[in-house]
């Protein structure tokens, strides 16, 4: 679990971290591509994506064999979806849409083994220990286990500095898009609303001694301090790269 240990290390330092948001396409060789690219970790869609557990634990696989963390974002914080969720083997999970702390208490109840949760372990996220003690368990596995709750509702934002500071999470994260919308001010993204509410995020963040994930452009978001960054979907990113290089070639 060398791989976790050092994720959530960088998260925690706020050492420069990029990686992806993959929801339309996943493919077991892109975690490969990612390590090779210099990323540092993705994040499986399992909120919109159409992926089976099959390809959710190969991925989650390879990423434990070749170092290279794999996160999964899950429907919800509901027990039996994260449950499910970390059975395929990530080593963290994104929970969507969170406005209570009634969600990350339930969400914590799957992750963790008893008598601090109602985990029952099993399936390809096994496969990386040593053993099943329970200490093992701990050791290897929750305590670096890396938890997201996104910010997405005004709801959660209201809640957003009691989550930040829940002992579950290990970075406040949001939603700008589902956010945006709730808020009543489209999908700019420099709308006076949004950014504020940004900025109470990331101060929540701050107050509970965690940093922020945000999704956007990656020097802009590095220049305005943020470092725990996603870079967008692989699919966007490709169409966009392929319609660059057909427009320059045709000129």
């Amino acid at each position: 679990m060398h791989a976790a240990a050092d994720f959530i290390s960088r998260i925690r330092t706020e050492r420069p971290t990029v990686g992806l948001l993959a929801m339309d396409h996943i493919w077991p060789r892109m975690i490969e591509l990612c390590q090779q690219a210099g990323l540092d970790y993705i994040i499986l869609d399992r909120e919109h994506g159409p992926h089976s557990d099959q390809l959710i634990a190969e991925c989650c696989q390879i990423g434990r064999l070749i170092g290279f963390p794999v996160l999964v974002r899950t429907i919800s914080a509901d027990y039996d979806q994260v449950r499910r969720a970390i059975d395929m083997g990530p080593v963290g999970i994104m929970l969507p849409a969170v406005e209570r702390l009634e969600q990350l208490d339930e969400a914590r109840d799957a992750l963790w083994l008893p008598p601090r949760g109602r985990r029952r372990p099993g399936g390809w996220g096994n496969h990386g220990l040593p053993d099943f003690h329970y200490d093992t368990w701990r050791s290897r596995f929750e305590d670096h286990l890396v938890v997201l709750p996104q910010i997405e509702t005004t709801l959660g934002l209201a809640q957003v500095e009691a989550i930040a500071a829940h002992e579950l999470t290990t970075a406040i994260a949001v939603g700008t898009y589902d956010l945006s919308m709730e808020l009543g001010c489209g999908s700019g993204p420099d709308d006076v609303v949004l950014q504020a509410a940004l900025g109470r995020i990331r101060a929540a963040g701050r107050a509970a001694g965690k940093n922020m994930w945000m999704i956007g452009d990656g020097p802009t978001l590095r220049d305005l301090g943020y470092t725990l960054i996603c870079v967008g979907d692989p699919s966007a990113i490709l169409g966009a790269r392929l319609a660059q290089i057909a427009l320059t070639t045709k000129g």
